[in-house]
């Protein structure tokens, strides 16, 4: 469950609890049926808060290649005249 749903779960358990008046509902009570909603909703809402804040955070390094040296030597003939 993400945060949206969570929050969706809440709210439909609050319309539920504060603002659905049902007299007759033989045996079904839609106030206990939006407190349960609203409950399970905190609980997935407080989840996801938690696995967000504690999932480890990678960053990928790949390292730039360094210009190799080269080095020339000058080798001179000691008879040449130059």
């Amino acid at each position: 469950m993400r945060i949206g749903g969570a929050l969706f779960l809440i709210a439909v358990g609050a319309i539920l609890k504060f603002a659905v008046t049902i007299h007759n509902t033989h045996g079904f009570n839609v106030n206990t049926a939006g407190v349960i909603l609203m409950i399970v909703g905190a609980i997935g809402l407080v989840a996801e808060l938690i696995y967000l804040s504690t999932r480890r955070r990678t960053d990928v390094i790949q390292p730039v290649p360094t210009p190799t040296r080269t080095t020339y030597t000058e080798v001179r003939d000691p008879d040449a005249r130059y």
